[in-house]
């Protein structure tokens, strides 16, 4: 924080350090996609500038909301993204062989991204409603699957299987953060590994082949293989200290398909070497770290697990994306935020930073009166 000599109050408040890491992580983001685009701001740098700066701004918006008002607001919240994701479903617009976009007309609206910080609030808010003596009763379970499971269907059937484990992944963190039994998760583990045969055979084809190639890319590398061979690559290409700025062979001469969205990080590693990649790692790991802190302080239940909800929302994001450029996990098209072209994960980001700011200058605010 910095001091209000400085700063008005209200701009004294936020937390800079914060602020400074998210923002050095999206400059370091603009400037992979400056080199991505042969040394041109153009066509994705200077749209991501404005994306990240608009969204940031938002970011400080949220952060003056307090927690009364984000918990009268959850559930109405909640429920009219679940009516867009039902209007995706009967009027959506298709892109991509998808039909994932609500079209508005003024504007055009990916309601599945509002859902992964929407889900850890909405569960958030139900375990804190629940009383503690109920929390290993089945009471606690099944109104928490159907407030998962609802939404995650109707993105899956769009079909996004990308964001839909990042919403299960989003809503199960904060169901067991709650104190839920272990076994409800290792039982749901068991089953759902024995019934993988099932949900292998009513996978879509491209998604079939998704996983085939997770297990075996050298079996289509001209192919399907394809991005996962040439993202290895390229990492593996970049060596400790990376090829040098402008001069990744694999993304400029297009050998990399994706290299300034879901494969950004290989191109990174590819000029920036590993030491460029650890350490934008660590300065996610960072950001997780500070969230989870706020976790930690927050005085309300529901503080402290919207808090732990919304970090892990970050922590997945940028794991389930390194994973998958590293060949370690099937290709389901999640961005690496902040640092991919495209908006939709730096909003869901931002939202996330927006509202754990909230939380952490709240516990401030109380901690001076107290």
């Amino acid at each position: 924080m910095i001091s209000s000599a400085i700063l008005p109050q209200p701009l004294a408040r936020l937390p800079w350090r914060l602020i400074f890491m998210i923002s050095g992580i999206s400059g370091f983001g603009l400037i992979v996609l400056y080199s991505a685009a042969g040394g041109n701001f153009a066509p994705w740098a200077n749209k991501q500038a404005l994306v990240v700066f608009f969204f940031l701004l938002l970011a400080v918006v949220i952060s003056t909301i307090k927690e009364s008002t984000m918990k009268a607001l959850t559930f109405p919240v909640y429920g009219v993204i679940v009516v867009m994701l039902f209007g995706v479903e009967a009027l959506g617009l298709v892109k991509k062989g998808a039909q994932r976009w609500l079209d508005l007309g003024f504007i055009r609206l990916q309601p599945s991204e509002f859902m992964k910080p929407a889900i850890v609030l909405t569960l958030a808010r139900f375990y804190e409603l629940l009383p503690a003596g109920e929390i290993r009763k089945w009471r606690a379970v099944w109104p928490a699957l159907l407030l998962l499971g609802v939404p995650a269907g109707l993105i899956l059937v769009q079909p996004d299987l990308g964001t839909c484990l990042m919403v299960v992944f989003c809503g199960i963190t904060v169901m067991f953060i709650a104190g839920l039994p272990i076994w409800y998760f290792l039982g749901s583990g068991i089953a759902l590994a024995a019934a993988m045969p099932i949900v292998f055979s009513m996978m879509h084809d491209y998604q079939r082949r998704r996983v085939l190639i997770f297990l075996d890319p050298e079996n289509d590398p001209l192919g399907a293989g394809y991005h996962i061979s040439q993202s290895k690559i390229a990492i593996g290409s970049g060596g400790i200290f990376g090829k040098g700025f402008l001069n990744g062979s694999q993304s400029h001469l297009n050998y990399l398909p994706e290299g300034h969205t879901d494969f950004v990080f290989a191109s990174l590693v590819e000029e920036w070497g590993m030491v460029g990649g650890v350490l934008l790692i660590v300065a996610f790991g960072l950001v997780i770290r500070w969230g989870m802190k706020v976790s930690r302080g927050a005085p309300t239940r529901f503080g402290q697990l919207t808090a732990a909800g919304l970090s892990g929302t970050i922590f997945f994001y940028v794991s389930i994306n390194l994973l998958m450029v590293m060949g370690l996990a099937p290709v389901v098209g999640v961005p690496l935020p902040l640092v991919s072209f495209g908006g939709s994960a730096v909003m869901t980001v931002m939202i996330c930073i927006g509202i754990l700011m909230s939380l952490e200058r709240q516990q401030r605010t109380q901690s001076r009166l107290s």
